[in-house]
């Protein structure tokens, strides 16, 4: 017969019972804690700690400490202490300087700082400047663009724009129209070499240059469809032909605004002269510099990608077909882009970018 030190009662209340049965039910808490609360719950039951060991693949020493861990903090002993860890080598002072060199000032033979020269600069290590600069979200090595409009209409004209796009008008087609222009056809010299297991698809650096095509293109912002053409320039007299495409295949008891950007093209004065003959249309300009609020682009950048940009073509017949098939295929399966910016919050971000640039000239 076992004979030694009797353990302590371990008594739990009907709410400490609760959650150590959530903790078990629990997927998203670590193992090591839904562990120590099978162990209080067997315990509670009166079960010897070796039986309880054994039970769970545990030792009985392992049983025996969380047991007294929970009689002195109850369910909060469960969790892991904090640990001090090594203490800071480095004040704060000394970190706002090195903070303060990286956002207002460049290397003297650089454009940017890389983690490497900034920690030779700054008598610090590559290890401790990786560390400072994550913490505090810094990159010097990217960097992004951006262009402010000089439209003197800039904010009517984006509450106009942004108005239809979040609440469009009834018995009216709301059409996004623009031209990518420039597509070359462009054939890779080799054969291009199929992606495979462990390597990624190989295409020749350079090409034969077969041609040029324009493609145009009108986006119903309600479903998405795209109403599209291929022409070999983007004169106004290719604009006016492709306006006349969207005329032949828009039931004509419907209105139509077009949202088009400042390009020459858009004004010339037969298409002005010809719209005007059509009171039906309505076209709404995009400000200066912001084409952005064109959701064609964001269109354009999607047949860039995934039709145009890797492709390689023997000619540009066999660039428009490809370009047909695309867009043929695209309107199959066509869903409209989910506009949330109101006209509000970028004009809002305006300001904000435009606080940042006068901050800096000081």
């Amino acid at each position: 017969m076992k004979t030694g030190r009797p353990k302590k009662p371990l008594i739990l209340t009907d709410e400490e019972r609760k959650q150590l049965e959530s903790i078990l039910r629990s997927r998203s808490l670590p193992a090591t804690i839904v562990r120590r609360a099978r162990i209080i719950l067997c315990s509670a039951d009166n079960m010897a700690n070796d039986k309880i060991a054994e039970k769970l693949g545990v030792t009985p020493y392992t049983v025996g400490y969380w047991r007294k861990r929970f009689l002195k903090d109850r369910c909060a002993g469960l969790h892991d202490e904090l640990r001090s860890g090594r203490p800071r080598t480095m004040k704060d002072e000394e970190v706002a300087v090195l903070i303060n060199k990286a956002l207002r000032s460049k290397p003297a033979n650089g454009t940017h700082w890389s983690i490497r020269s900034f920690a030779a600069d700054s008598d610090v290590s590559p290890s401790m400047t990786y560390r400072l600069f994550r913490l505090f979200g810094l990159q010097p090595h990217r960097s992004k663009s951006f262009k402010l409009s000089n439209d003197p209409f800039f904010v009517q004209k984006v509450r106009d724009i942004v108005g239809l796009y979040l609440n469009p008008p009834d018995c009216a087609l709301v059409l996004c129209v623009d031209e990518k222009s420039q597509i070359q056809a462009l054939n890779r010299t080799q054969t291009v070499l199929p992606m495979g297991l462990g390597y990624v698809e190989g295409i020749t650096h350079d090409y034969v240059r077969h041609g040029t095509t324009t493609l145009f293109a009108a986006m119903d912002i309600a479903s998405g469809h795209v109403i599209a053409q291929c022409k070999p320039r983007h004169r106004h007299q290719e604009f006016l032909s492709f306006l006349r495409h969207i005329d032949a295949n828009v039931p004509q008891e419907l209105d139509i605004h077009l949202i088009v950007d400042n390009y020459c093209t858009h004004k010339h004065a037969k298409v002005r002269t010809w719209l005007a003959a059509r009171p039906r249309y309505h076209v709404h300009y995009t400000p200066t510099y912001a084409s952005w609020l064109n959701q064609v682009e964001r269109w354009f950048g999607i047949i860039t990608q995934q039709a145009i940009r890797r492709g390689s073509f023997r000619s540009v017949r066999d660039l428009i077909r490809k370009i047909q098939c695309f867009v043929d295929n695209y309107n199959t399966k066509a869903t409209p882009f989910a506009w949330t910016a109101t006209a509000d919050s970028i004009i809002a971000k305006l300001k904000r970018l435009l606080s940042a640039i006068n901050e800096t000239k000081h």
